[in-house]
């Protein structure tokens, strides 16, 4: 079902309403027939998508409500987060950064809610990888990640004015007569901590290795 504005060939063209087969509803602008130009879509299950849509795919700067409650404002590229945007989780956390493919990729914060602890640093593929700094309430820690844990070389500085160096291990595991093929449980890695020292402007960047290192 359409109503709303036509070209001189019959395509839908201009502005109109539509109710899809699937019970979504359209309401926006279209060229030649497609979703094209500004429009709001709501989907049967509760979602709803408002922004700039380019041949019935979302793309340019949209909001997406979905039907757990959360939310994302930013760019679309082919119908995908692809950009810049700031998305709302369901349980309150908030990611406001660079995305690609609909993943977190690139430079980016993420908030936790329940701590209020805060990582900014690099995405890859939407884990926590590259250089980083996770901001606790009195202090942070500041290295490198992989795989969304740290890893290396990195230190904690306390608000206190004091600074605790190390390096984050991961522990080799012990191999173990298993009975039956169970994945072995990740194991965190340790921090081993080699100095305490007054603030210093070390960075994850720095990768230089220290003399008598490497």
């Amino acid at each position: 079902e359409y109503e709303g504005d036509r070209n001189a060939e019959g395509e839908r063209h201009g502005f109109g309403k539509a109710r899809l087969p699937n019970g979504d509803t359209y309401e926006g602008e279209y060229e030649h027939g497609l979703r094209s130009g500004r429009g709001t879509y709501r989907f049967k299950n509760g979602a709803l998508y408002t922004g700039d849509y380019l041949q019935n795919k979302k793309h340019g700067k949209g909001v997406f409500f979905y039907p757990d409650g959360s939310k994302y404002a930013g760019d679309w590229v082919h119908d995908q987060r692809q950009g810049y945007g700031e998305y709302l989780y369901a349980n309150g956390d908030t990611y406001t950064g660079e995305w690609a493919g609909n993943k977190r990729h690139g430079q980016g914060t993420y908030v936790y809610k329940d701590t209020g602890s805060k990582y900014v640093g690099t995405w890859v593929n939407g884990i926590q990888e590259g250089p980083a700094e996770l901001i606790h309430l009195n202090h942070r820690f500041k290295g490198r990640f992989l795989n969304g844990r740290p890893l290396g070389h990195g230190k904690f500085i306390f608000d206190i004015g004091c600074e605790q160096h190390g390096e984050y291990i991961q522990p080799v595991q012990e191999k173990e007569e298993e009975e039956e093929d169970e994945p072995p449980l990740p194991v965190e890695p340790k921090w081993r901590a080699s100095e305490i020292t007054r603030l210093t402007p070390w960075s994850p960047h720095d990768e230089e290795p220290a003399p008598g290192e490497g």
